[in-house]
């Protein structure tokens, strides 16, 4: 899979985002993006801050939950947006991630709110690794 990206999935109450990529790391930074995608426009977030985010966890799945978690805390507590994102993930006897995060502070005026994520959760996620590369699934409460 030389292509990455994320789609939006249908689902009657909550944001549903598939997102893929030809490396791990590629798909779990689509993911983010497909998270912003939900709250914001992120075509008008600008990369005007870079920030590192590490973190380590037992199971991809944990991983990507609190990797997204992290990021929507940036939104909730700190009022952060982000649009760009390099994102690393080594197997080993735990996973872990290391990832540049870029964007700038949320303005409501700029940003064009959309739809508040409440929670990440672990309802419905997938995780695969196919031919062509990564696909992810995650469901976001809204």
């Amino acid at each position: 899979m030389s292509r990455k990206g994320f789609r939006f999935l249908e689902h009657t109450s909550d944001a549903y985002v598939e997102a893929y990529g030809p490396t791990l790391g590629d798909a779990f930074a689509e993911a983010a993006r497909g998270m912003f995608e939900v709250m914001v426009d992120t075509s008008r977030v600008e990369p005007r801050i870079e920030e590192e985010v590490e973190l380590e966890a037992d199971s991809l799945e944990v991983l990507l939950v609190s990797w997204l978690e992290e990021l929507l805390y940036k939104f909730d507590a700190e009022g952060k947006v982000y649009s760009e994102f390099d994102v690393e993930v080594a197997e080993g006897e735990v996973y872990r991630l290391k990832a540049r995060v870029r964007g700038e502070e949320y303005s409501p005026e700029k940003h064009m709110p959309k739809t508040d994520i409440k929670a990440v959760t672990y309802g419905m996620m997938e995780i695969s690794k196919g031919e062509e590369g990564w696909k992810l699934r995650v469901l976001f409460d809204i």
